[in-house]
């Protein structure tokens, strides 16, 4: 519904009575946003140095799609992506968004 933009954070706002502007969401993402990072990345899972990387043809909402899937060697899935495409570029845009998730060390 809300792509979450500064200015979708302030029509939310004002839906539920506040009158905020987006430069003080901003500022707060700024200030607070480096410390909110250090507090979460102690819960996130961290994983090893050894992947699985498995691509499937599956159904989803009636459209045949490609699932990429990278797994740890625990079996904790590390990150997916769907693709209409089987191609070169549809693997780099997987394994760019694997490897920016911020559990991988």
């Amino acid at each position: 519904r809300y792509n979450l933009s500064f200015r979708d954070l302030v029509e939310m706002m004002e839906e539920r009575g506040l009158s905020i502007s987006h430069t003080t969401i901003m500022r707060w993402a700024h200030q607070y946003g480096p410390e909110l990072d250090k507090r979460i990345q102690r819960h996130l899972k961290q994983t090893n140095d050894s992947w699985r990387v498995d691509e499937t043809y599956i159904k989803v909402k009636g459209q045949w799609v490609y699932l990429y899937r990278a797994v740890d060697s625990k079996g904790n899935t590390i990150d997916f992506y769907l693709s209409k495409t089987r191609d070169q570029k549809a693997a780099k845009r997987f394994f760019k968004k694997a490897l920016q998730s911020f559990h991988v060390s």
